[in-house]
């Protein structure tokens, strides 16, 4: 046994293969961990990275029959004139909503009504009030009834009867006990007896004046004045009760609708899973603008109501005319632009609130609502590749179908699809798709 040990000995060489193979295996996965971050980096910098672009301004000319032409081109987006935000005036929980989003209303149709059972007894209540004060002010002011003053009359008499009788007890008792007859304490108590008479005898005097008179006219102002507080009590229930039932407020189509039945709504807004402060918005889409930003640099190129060619990029190949009804009385001195406001003369179905829009504004010496009879587009030749083109919109590159026609001076002419002012992406490279984004050289 002691031989077979003295032999036995520990293969230190392996130990150290094998530990030095355990360090690689997690040196490899170490660097297999760090290839994949770097990739994944690279690869969200590449889907969120924009390419970089060169672009040109495209051109328009407008000829008309007193020879128009373009001031200036610009972009912005459709707004509705008015958008209202109809709101609860008081709080309660939906029961009925009879509107959806789309649907046309007229002004004071009925579109929500919340639950009244608690309003409708509060009003119960103060009508309830209300009457008690009218009854006990009609009281005070028709004063006390006849029988009443007859009833404190009698009492007088009746007291002055009694209080006679008293003084002749008293005379009487007095000439018993001067004759020794009775003691002075019969005396005593028949001149108490007399001025108790007398004390209850001036009570009802003036007990019976008073009711004779009637309430004090400061008592009658008082309740009077109760009435009044009570009735605007009850006019103030019947507006909370009212108020239950929303109605809309001009005509114009639904464009939200922030409520379904059963939900809680309250006087100001707490949240998308919290009571709402607000139950549909509304607009009226025959009442349409559309809102640009314009450099400050161009401003001094308008005026308001300047006449103006409006186009939308969801039907390029149709028109709209408009004047300009509104410019910032400020400037945007981040943006160092000016906001202006084109109202669309001519609104229809196929213009919606928040598409983009782009506007040419007519150039003309007089104001004159006669619409231009055509309008030209100008692109640079290195924009337009198998037919399209991409326009710049918002950092964003959007393909864009046009019609061309022949080459000019000013570029190759352009049918349908531009009408002048769009900034589109000269000699656009291979792997610039629709909604990529784009930066700009030098900006």
């Amino acid at each position: 046994m002691d031989a077979d040990l003295k032999h036995l000995k520990i293969n230190r060489d392996a130990a150290t293969v094998g530990g030095s193979s355990g360090a690689v295996r997690w040196i490899m996965i170490a660097l297999i961990v760090i290839l994949l971050i770097v990739a994944g980096w690279y690869g969200y910098g590449r889907l969120n990275s924009a390419i970089e672009v060169e672009t040109g301004r495209v051109t328009a000319a407008v000829s008309g029959a007193s020879g128009e032409s373009v001031a200036l081109n610009a972009t912005g987006y459709v707004v509705a004139a008015h958008k209202i935000q109809v709101a609860s005036k008081v709080v309660g929980r939906v029961a009925w909503i009879g509107v959806d989003k789309g649907d046309l209303v007229r002004e004071g149709q009925v579109i929500v009504r919340l639950e009244d059972e608690e309003y409708r007894a509060q009003l119960e209540q103060a009508r309830g009030q209300l009457a008690s004060l009218q009854a006990r002010l009609a009281e005070a002011e028709n004063g006390s009834r006849p029988e009443e003053i007859a009833a404190a009359q009698a009492n007088v008499e009746q007291a002055r009867a009694e209080l006679e009788n008293a003084r002749v007890s008293v005379e009487r008792t007095r000439g018993l006990h001067k004759d020794g007859v009775l003691a002075r304490q019969a005396l005593d108590d028949a001149e108490a007896q007399f001025k108790a008479r007398q004390a209850r005898v001036n009570s009802l005097v003036k007990t019976f004046e008073l009711v004779r008179i009637g309430p004090r006219k400061e008592q009658i102002d008082s309740m009077r004045g109760q009435v009044q507080q009570a009735r605007g009590a009850v006019s103030f229930y019947e507006t909370q009760l009212s108020n239950t039932v929303i109605r809309a407020p001009v005509t114009g189509t639904i464009l939200e609708r922030e409520v379904e039945r059963g939900e809680f709504v309250t006087t100001s807004f707490v949240g998308e899973r919290g009571a709402k402060g607000f139950v549909v918005s509304l607009a009226d889409l025959n009442d349409l603008e559309v809102e640009l930003d314009i450099s400050q640099n161009d401003f001094n190129k308008l005026r308001m109501k300047q006449r103006a060619m409006i186009t939308v990029d969801a039907w390029p190949s149709k028109r709209w005319e408009g004047f300009i009804d509104e410019m910032s009385p400020e400037a945007n001195r981040q943006k160092a632009t000016v906001q202006v406001k084109v109202k669309v003369a001519n609104p229809d179905e196929y213009l919606r609130p928040e598409m983009n829009a782009s506007v040419a504004f007519v150039a003309e010496k007089t104001e004159s609502s006669a619409p231009a009879s055509a309008q030209t587009a100008y692109a640079p030749a290195a924009a337009i590749k198998n037919g399209k083109v991409f326009v710049v919109v918002n950092g964003k590159a959007a393909e864009r179908a046009v019609k061309t026609g022949g080459v000019t001076s000013q570029g190759i002419r352009v049918d349908e699809g531009l009408i002048g002012g769009e900034d589109v992406v000269l000699n656009p490279p291979a792997e610039l798709k629709d909604g990529m984004k784009v930066k700009v050289k030098g900006s």
